[in-house]
């Protein structure tokens, strides 16, 4: 995400820090450094000129230019506009007054609604709602049983329109059905078309009418940029949409759609969709968002991922393990089992502040085929190998590597990384933070 737009950014603010005054013509170039950026990331022409305008403003004032450090109280003032944006705070479901409360998915086909429909079911199911799907695409081969797949491996309620062939009714009898059962949130799943047409937008003002939702949420592919931002103001002016879900954030490395359609449509961008797995789906932060743009890392999300997949008790056994060096090599593929679940590599290390300069720095584009090759190669050993690494010869790592269908150096390579990450540990339980300060990291 924004990987273009935060390495132009960055180069901006680093010739603007590397001066020790600022003044209106030093803020003028910079603001159209930061015109074109955007432009390149393919936002919005008008919220680009607004938004370029409103930092030259601010960052002209005395208070500024007469800063020690005014480069940084730029940067500063990019970051909270950047907030402004994007909506100021985060925007949640507001399904506390209605019980079952409809949630209406709108958007065009192929943007992502089915399995976005399962993945905010899943989220739902975390905050204790008890929810049911239901699709009312009668038009799209398999649609109905694609949901019920989804449904069947989040574990929420569903209702099978399979016999029907009205989307209103299916709708209303859905609704129905939720009360009798005792569901909480229904998740309704539209249709859609190539293109907005009279056909569609009617079908869903009239099942708006029948259901009187308590969310109307559209569904844009980020990856279309300015597309989806004109597509959702048109939604909004025939549906009055209350919020936006962004679905393939992790394949669009501009990040125009995210920076544009607040501006342009009033509506907050409610989730983000970050990969093709069911648990792939964030609540939007501005703030956070902000941060990840200036390449400043999102720790706090970060944190989060690592607490729904890391068990409090496991990470207290692993701090002994590593206390008294006996961290094996099953410990290392467990771990790497874990983060797997927290999401790409990539974007893992996206939330890290300061990785993104490593990257292109370096030149590196994490692989999580990598991972997978790395636990094949563990996956091949025997329990006592896995145990002591020491015992693991030519022979053997022959075998390992035939095995997990990798090579010799492969194997070669793992070896090396665990023993180095074993010293590192080692000197880190041993000397504390006095290790890191002297720059002895094993991987460079």
């Amino acid at each position: 995400m924004f990987e273009h737009l935060t390495g132009k950014l960055d180069n901006v603010f680093k010739i603007l820090k590397g001066k020790g005054k600022l003044d209106e013509e030093s803020v003028k170039v910079a603001m159209k450094d930061i015109r074109m950026a955007l432009l390149e990331a393919d936002v919005n022409f008008k919220v680009t000129k607004q938004f370029t305008e409103d930092i030259r403003e601010r960052a002209v004032g005395r208070e500024v230019l007469d800063s020690i450090t005014p480069g940084q109280q730029v940067v500063k003032i990019v970051h909270d506009r950047l907030i402004e944006l994007m909506g100021g705070d985060s925007s949640h479901l507001k399904l506390a007054h209605r019980s079952p409360a409809p949630v209406m998915l709108v958007g065009l086909q192929g943007c992502g609604k089915t399995t976005t429909a399962a993945k905010i079911a899943r989220h739902l199911l975390e905050q204790k709602r008890r929810v049911s799907l239901v699709s009312a695409d009668v038009y799209r081969p398999a649609a109905i049983e694609q949901l019920k797949i989804l449904s069947e491996s989040v574990g929420t309620g569903f209702y099978d329109s399979t016999h029907m062939k009205n989307p209103i009714r299916i709708c209303v009898e859905a609704l129905n059905d939720a009360k009798t059962r005792g569901f909480d949130t229904l998740i309704i799943d539209t249709a859609g078309r190539l293109h907005i047409d009279s056909e569609l937008m009617e079908e869903l003002k009239n099942i708006k009418e029948a259901i009187n939702p308590a969310e109307i949420i559209f569904v844009a592919d980020a990856m279309t940029g300015q597309d989806a931002v004109s597509t959702a103001e048109t939604f909004d002016k025939l549906l009055h949409v209350d919020g936006i879900v962004l679905t393939k954030m992790d394949g669009d490395a501009r990040g125009g759609a995210a920076l544009s359609i607040k501006a342009v449509t009033g509506k907050p961008i409610k989730f983000i969709g970050t990969g093709e797995k069911i648990d792939a789906l964030e609540v939007f932060h501005p703030e956070r968002m902000a941060s990840r743009i200036l390449g400043h890392g999102d720790i706090l999300t970060l944190v989060e991922k690592a607490q729904m997949v890391f068990d409090e008790r496991e990470a207290r056994e692993l701090e002994k393990k590593i206390r008294k060096d006996s961290f094996t090599l099953e410990d290392f593929r467990d771990q790497l089992l874990q983060i797997r679940k927290m999401g790409s590599l990539d974007d893992i290390l996206g939330m890290i502040p300061g990785m993104g300069k490593i990257k292109q720095m370096k030149n590196v584009t994490p692989d999580d085929k990598d991972l997978v090759k790395i636990i094949a190669i563990i996956d091949s050993m025997t329990n006592k190998e896995r145990f002591d690494w020491r015992i693991i010869n030519g022979k053997r790592r022959k075998r390992i590597a035939k095995g997990s269908g990798t090579t010799v150096q492969d194997v070669n390579r793992l070896l090396k990384n665990y023993a180095e990450m074993r010293k590192m540990m080692k000197k880190l339980t041993k000397g504390g933070t006095k290790y890191l300060k002297r720059g002895n990291f094993p991987f460079k």
